[in-house]
């Protein structure tokens, strides 16, 4: 379990982290959402103790992580694909961090086959591609056998066989009891993953929720339905305060009235009632109504050539 309780970062006058306090619970994947500069990177490197609290704490499996003796065989973690040295192969790569951790060759070789690096695995690590990095980020956060998984971007530079083998290996260490924390911005790949999720903005905790409950409190209040008139039935909700909005098959999305009350309406003007359901939000569209005030960077309007403001530059 990771369990962090008050936990702060500043940067001089800058907070990259504010308060946040959250458990991550073993047995199930817990997706970390946040738009850029939320401070997900920053709370991951904290877990880790590779950056200090400015106060609160933040423990895994009730010990900070400078605690622990043999960290690999309680943590591991893929933070960043690149930092591995790229004169090395992936085989030595792995090999010292297992040395350093009282870890046997025989485990560098089965991490190595369960990644499918083994035609690589003498080669240099500066030849290899991004996705080829993050099989082997992915070998040595497994290398110790641990417990508690964290891993940040995990499908970058992933090919979609790719892509589906990281979700799977997800969820199957999850299902053997392990605590997995992925810090994403694919939200396709997070909802076919996770299980739970925790998200922050401008450092702070949002949502911390099991997927489906959140998803259900961000969607709007949409019923979608086709009828045989659709254009009589729109005046009539028109006329009491719903807002049906035209989709380009005819059907009609309302907002403003429940599905059953759009089902009375219908059958009182003997409408043959083709298609009637609830609409519920995508992952992506419940987070970013979520997240609307909280967007750090935000994106301008496509500029035109030639009118682009450049009065900040000096």
């Amino acid at each position: 379990m990771i369990e962090a309780d008050g936990l702060t970062k500043r940067y001089g006058e800058a907070t990259a982290v504010d308060g946040l306090s959250f458990r991550v619970e073993p047995g199930r994947v817990t997706g970390f959402l946040g738009p850029n500069g939320a401070g997900k990177s920053t709370t991951m490197r904290m877990v880790l103790g590779l950056d200090l609290p400015t106060s609160g704490t933040v423990t895994v499996g009730g010990r900070p992580f400078g605690g622990l003796v043999w960290p690999l065989h309680e943590v591991g973690a893929l933070i960043d694909a690149g930092a591995v040295h790229p004169g090395r192969s992936a085989y030595h790569h792995l090999l010292a961090l297992a040395v350093a951790n009282g870890i046997g060759r025989r485990r560098v070789l089965e991490v190595i086959g369960a990644v499918g690096l083994e035609s690589v695995a003498r080669q240099r690590v500066g030849g290899f591609s991004l996705g080829m990095r993050q099989r082997l980020g992915i070998a040595a956060a497994l290398l110790g056998d641990p417990r508690v998984l964290l891993f940040d971007e995990p499908v970058n530079g992933l090919d979609p066989d790719g892509i589906l083998w990281i979700r799977t290996l997800m969820r199957s260490l999850a299902g053997e009891g392990r605590t997995v924390l992925v810090s994403s911005h694919l939200m396709s790949e997070m909802a076919l993953t996770a299980d739970h999720l925790l998200v922050i903005g401008r450092g702070r905790l949002l949502a911390d929720a099991p997927l489906s409950e959140f998803i259900a409190a961000h969607s709007a209040d949409e019923v979608r339905v086709r009828v045989d008139d659709p254009a009589l039935l729109a005046r009539e909700l028109d006329a009491i305060g719903a807002t049906p909005l035209w989709e380009t098959d005819g059907t009609l999305r309302v907002r403003g009235l429940p599905s059953r009350r759009i089902g009375e309406i219908a059958a009182a003007r003997r409408l043959v009632v083709r298609q009637l359901a609830d609409v519920q939000a995508s992952l992506e569209e419940a987070y970013f109504r979520m997240t609307a005030e909280a967007v750090t960077y935000r994106t301008a309007a496509p500029i035109e050539q030639g009118s682009e403001d450049t009065s900040w530059a000096g």
